[in-house]
């Protein structure tokens, strides 16, 4: 097989393919700052006035979700280790209909804005001023992982300028966050969207017209192993399995649909609830789509790279600028085409950051201006437009510091999950405990946290043994590199391991105790793990410091007395059999705890809560 670097060979045609697309972003912005000029609360530039309809919101929480990230590494996960990763479309599953029934019904009857005013709500400022830090703390680090990441990679295979495209990208995000606000971030989510797919297609399209079709090329997955899917070993140190990604997955995406302000601020905007709980649903089509795409990709990678191995011939120096690598070299004959994937990749990089930005700026306005500063509608207004400039601001400069941390970008992305682990945790005492006090919320807040933080520091400093994530083998044997680092015909080769796993094998014996067990837990489980010790935590200091009287009228549970099981078992029969009705308490032992009422459960909420009347008992 003849391979060269397509290194330089972005053509003028393709420079202008991505101007477009970021010349049409920014023109969806300054349509929308034109027809809401009139318009000076900041509840319409934050929320889009609550008038969103289903269909815009699912295709803006889609293009959310495919950030350039999915687009990169999920094909070069794919190639390397498998199709298992294709898995998560029955973890979406599972997420979709959990944050729709459970934390979405919450949050919109009490029509917030900052999902972290709930917590002030539920438990007491406190714990609302330390989530919101979290949230801002993880939002601003993971932006600019987001700019600067993929812009690194399509700049090694490319040749397109790096902090060009990284300033150009920040720019125009930043503009049509501050002219436009929430709509505009939706609205141009929806064409990035089509920019995605239409990117993703063209090499999926070119790749299968080469290969000879769709069949040839699921064959030479299966000869390569790479659709081995269904491992449903139980140990935890392994990296991807049925469990980790089914179980551990959906701990993840709950925390990012359930309770991440970027994600619920979006469904937030529809103009009724079933429009919030229509566009979740309609966004589960769009992600299955997505990750069906995204693996067939990495099966396209592997059958047109099974016998050569660019990354092992040393064409690219990480996983991550594979696909990049492909789309110029299957694409080279149609001018354009390398720069819509190109556009499709920022594309993504332009969903994500636009949503960081606007989450930022509602969070800041809701949680630290409102509730100590007296501003009319309209300073509110200028001041959300403000933030959203500053924080677009933030988000380049963190790029640029993301240039300079090395290694630590790794680290800085799994902290994102990290910190949504305990945060869920919070969220579901809050919602499905009625029992939790204050002290138990922020006890398990800070208890699921540490953990998670240990074990994810953990994690990084000393990387689990390559035997349990160890990438299938790649070859170069059939390599006939014309223009690269590699001249010669090389052998078989095994599965690769970086310099650090190297030295790691050849020095075991300073590894610590607990590198080989509690350090080398799946990534996939760090969540589970924050997410359950701050469930378990805040459920055990509430029932030890007493204070278990709630108010059922404000509305922030789902249930309105302390029974929860029965509550959730009510729900759930009256959901699968509507005749059966609610389950009848009255005779049940449970009323030796000392209720003074019969417990029941209701889905329908109370009174929507007003600052002035204060936080619940």
């Amino acid at each position: 097989m003849d391979v060269s670097s397509p290194v330089g060979l972005f053509s003028t045609w393709d420079y202008v393919v991505f101007a477009m697309m970021l010349l049409v972003s920014a023109a969806i912005g300054m349509y929308y700052a034109y027809i809401g000029r009139s318009l000076q609360s900041s509840r319409d530039f934050l929320m889009g006035g609550r008038s969103m309809t289903a269909v815009p919101v699912a295709m803006s929480l889609s293009a959310s979700f495919m950030s350039a990230i999915v687009v990169l590494a999920t094909p070069a996960e794919v190639y390397r280790f498998g199709a298992s990763y294709g898995l998560y479309c029955l973890s979406y599953l599972l997420v979709v209909v959990v944050c729709s029934e459970v934390f979405l019904p919450v949050f919109y009857r009490l029509g917030i804005t900052s999902t972290y005013e709930y917590l002030e709500m539920r438990f007491n400022r406190t714990t609302r001023l330390f989530g919101t830090a979290l949230f801002i703390l993880q939002t601003v680090l993971y932006a600019g992982i987001v700019i600067y990441v993929p812009a690194l990679a399509l700049n090694q295979v490319t040749g397109f300028d790096l902090w060009g495209a990284v300033i150009a990208t920040g720019v125009v995000c930043t503009f049509y966050c501050t002219l436009g606000g929430l709509k505009a971030v939706v609205w141009t989510d929806v064409f990035q969207v089509g920019i995605m797919v239409a990117g993703f297609l063209s090499v999926i399209i070119q790749s299968v017209v080469r290969q000879g079709g769709v069949v040839a090329i699921l064959n030479d997955a299966a000869e390569g192993g790479r659709l081995d899917l269904w491992d449903f070993d139980l140990n935890p140190l392994r990296r991807h399995t049925f469990w980790t990604i089914t179980f551990g997955g959906a701990f993840v995406w709950i925390s990012v649909y359930g309770i991440n302000q970027a994600q619920v601020q979006r469904y937030m905007s529809c103009k009724s609830l079933g429009h919030a709980k229509m566009s979740l649903y309609i966004n589960l089509l769009g992600l299955w789509v997505i990750v069906l795409c995204s693996v067939f990709a990495g099966l396209c990678l592997y059958s047109i790279y099974k016998h050569c191995d660019p990354w092992t011939a040393g064409l690219i120096s990480a996983p991550d600028q594979l696909m990049p690598f492909l789309a110029l070299d299957i694409l080279r004959g149609h001018p354009g085409l390398p720069g819509l994937f190109v556009a499709a990749a920022y594309s993504g990089t332009l969903s994500t950051v636009s949503s960081s930005i606007n989450a930022l700026a509602a969070v800041t306005v809701e949680d630290l201006v409102k509730p100590y500063m007296d501003l009319s509608e309209k300073q509110l207004s200028r001041l959300s437009k403000g933030l959203s400039f500053m924080y677009g601001a933030v988000c380049i400069g963190m790029a640029g510091l993301a240039s300079l941390m090395g290694g630590l970008l790794q680290a800085a992305a799994s902290i994102f999950g990290v910190i949504g682990g305990p945060l869920l945790g919070l969220f579901t005492a809050g919602i499905l405990c009625p029992f939790v006090n204050a002290t138990g919320g922020l006890t398990g807040l800070v208890c699921g946290l540490a953990l998670s933080l240990w074990v994810g520091i953990g994690a990084h400093l000393y990387p689990p043994l390559p035997a349990m994530s160890r990438p299938l083998p790649l070859t170069t044997h059939g390599c006939n590199v014309t223009q690269g680092i590699l001249n010669h015909t090389a052998t078989h080769i095994l599965p690769q391991l970086d310099n650090f796993s190297i030295a790691l094998l050849n020095s075991t014996h300073s590894r610590p105790v607990l590198a080989d067990s509690w350090y080398s837990v799946s990534y996939l489980y760090f969540s589970p793990i924050g997410t359950l010790t701050a469930l378990a935590v805040a459920i055990i200091t509430s029932l030890l410091t007493g204070n278990r009287k709630f108010k059922p009228s404000a509305g922030l549970t789902l249930c309105k007395e302390d029974l929860t099981l029965y509550c959730l078992l009510s729900l759930l029969r009256e959901k699968v059999s509507p005749r059966a009705g609610r389950l009848d308490f009255s005779k049940d032992p449970e009323k030796k705890v000392g209720l003074s009422n019969p417990a029941f459960c209701s889905v329908e909420l109370g009174s929507t809560y007003t600052r002035s009347s204060g936080p619940p008992a």
